[in-house]
């Protein structure tokens, strides 16, 4: 059991720091404080930093195989971090009344949504997308833990965020502001306009994390 229990601490230290400053009155209390903009940095310096300690955790947990190693599956976060790296840089680059993030200049219009016509919820996508794609190429059972509960968590996120807004602005204001989105659909991708600085710039970051991976998790991304 000691061999888990770094793994199972940086898991608790996780989980309570998405638990904690997201409750109303804290969240009100740090706004107040910091600033949205300062709030949203230090929440997301404070996820990034517990991310990588839960990642480096789980990796030296002891070896329990859940999904067989396969080559094949070692090229599924691959392919899927491009687009991973698009939803999170196209998510930030414009306002977002409707979901988490989105803390760019560019304002959000109900007739023209944009990325958001595709899914109202472009980061917990990504992370959704993220958690699969990892669990798939790291099948042991303290992987499977990490990336399954990201994954349940942010598919979760979307219906309670939905809900949530709906109750903060009233079911009328949110059906004109949501009107032209949706949780998720493929034929909102016709409708989405693609900014090609996004594309570059995705393309920038996923060079980058394909960089980094090594230095920072210990392990390389490529099969």
């Amino acid at each position: 059991m000691e061999d888990w229990f770094g793994f199972a601490a940086a898991l608790a230290a996780f989980l309570l720091s998405h638990a904690i400053p997201v409750r109303p009155p804290v969240r009100h209390w740090l706004v107040k404080r910091l600033s949205l903009r300062g709030y949203l940095f230090a929440y997301s310096a404070l996820s990034l930093g517990l991310l990588w300690w839960l990642i480096v955790e789980a990796a030296r947990a002891p070896y329990v195989e859940i999904i067989p190693p396969h080559e094949a599956l070692r090229w599924v976060p691959l392919l899927t971090m491009p687009a991973v790296c698009f939803l999170v840089v196209a998510g930030m680059a414009r306002q977002n009344p409707l979901s988490f993030g989105g803390i760019g200049t560019k304002p959000f219009s109900p007739d023209r949504p944009g990325l958001l016509a595709f899914s109202r919820h472009p980061l917990p996508l990504a992370i959704m997308l993220w958690s699969i794609a990892h669990m798939l190429a790291n099948g042991d059972l303290a992987h499977v833990i990490l990336f399954g509960l990201f994954a349940l968590f942010s598919g979760a996120a979307m219906h309670m965020i939905d809900r949530r807004k709906q109750r903060e602005m009233g079911q009328t204001e949110w059906q004109r502001l949501s009107r032209n989105t949706a949780l998720l659909s493929l034929r909102g991708l016709r409708r989405m306009s693609v900014s090609p600085l996004q594309v570059v710039a995705a393309a920038l970051v996923f060079a980058g994390l394909l960089w980094l991976h090594p230095v920072v998790i210990g392990v390389s991304p490529m099969p």
